[in-house]
């Protein structure tokens, strides 16, 4: 156990599995109290119970502002405040040619990956501000950094959650409030596992997979590593970072690949005119 959140509450939606829940567990184990929302009753129900006195569960779909503003209630309710908002939960969306994306699907995809997020920052911006004090984290993506790495929807649901985070961050600093997200790439949970093996529960399969394209040689996207990043952007260690987008995607949107990048190797320096060296 340890206590770099001690004595703090969250709500954090998504939270019945995959990045989540990962970092409900590690939230708590370091002294965190946590009110867990996701659609997915009985798993989120069974990841409350698992954690005892320090977590409550109440089902929470995003689209909905009742509901989301619900949790961020409960959390009051039960455990007395709100220092930490983790607006996690997601899905892929709609996929396919933008002439062919069928716009009920554009549209509910961005409901659940955009509104959602408005949904709990606004609710969360409603407690902390008489607070005086309070950590936002949402989850954006690479897809909210680059095109071309993520569906038409996806990526737009997660530039805006980018554009989003940077304005709240501007609005609500003047209240002790930091406003942060995360950019994971591919990671190894449910979610990816669907999308590269058609199974959510092939973890190990999902880890093997990522490693082979992973900059870091050998090394795949963990949900941990995002759970460890929510973590540090939560706590008082991240006291003055606000306004930030934090990548965990080993390097890969600033030109890291598992391939050599260009000019790897020494050559005399080119000068005018194909001359070359001193």
């Amino acid at each position: 156990m340890g206590s770099r959140l001690e004595g703090k509450v969250a709500a954090i939606t998504g939270s019945a599995s995959g990045f989540g829940e990962t970092a409900a567990r590690l939230f708590v184990s370091e002294g965190c109290r946590v009110a867990l929302g996701d659609i997915q009753e009985e798993a989120g129900r069974a990841v409350a119970a698992s954690l005892g006195d320090a977590a409550v569960f109440v089902r929470c779909d995003v689209t909905s502002e009742e509901d989301v503003s619900n949790l961020v209630d409960t959390a009051v309710s039960a455990f007395g405040r709100l220092d930490i908002m983790f607006n996690n939960a997601g899905i892929v969306g709609a996929v396919g040619p933008i002439d062919t994306t069928p716009t009920a699907e554009w549209k509910a995809t961005l409901d659940i990956l955009l509104n959602g997020v408005f949904y709990g920052v606004k609710h969360a911006a409603r407690v902390m501000k008489p607070q005086g004090s309070g950590s936002i984290v949402s989850m954006s993506s690479t897809a909210g950094i680059l095109g071309g790495l993520g569906p038409h929807t996806y990526t737009v649901a997660k530039h805006g959650v980018v554009g989003l985070t940077r304005s709240a961050s501007a609005e609500l600093c003047r209240y002790g409030i930091r406003v942060n997200c995360i950019s994971p790439a591919g990671m190894a949970t449910p979610m990816v596992a669907n999308v590269t093996t058609g199974d959510p529960s092939a973890i190990e399969a999902t880890k093997e997979a990522l490693a082979e394209g992973s900059p870091l040689k050998g090394r795949p996207g963990l949900a941990e590593d995002v759970a460890n990043a929510a973590l540090w952007l939560a706590s008082d260690e991240s006291g003055y970072t606000s306004g930030h987008t934090l990548t965990t995607d080993a390097g890969m949107t600033t030109g890291s690949s598992v391939n050599p990048p260009a000019f790897a190797e020494y050559q005399p320096m080119i000068r005018e005119a194909g001359k070359a060296g001193l």
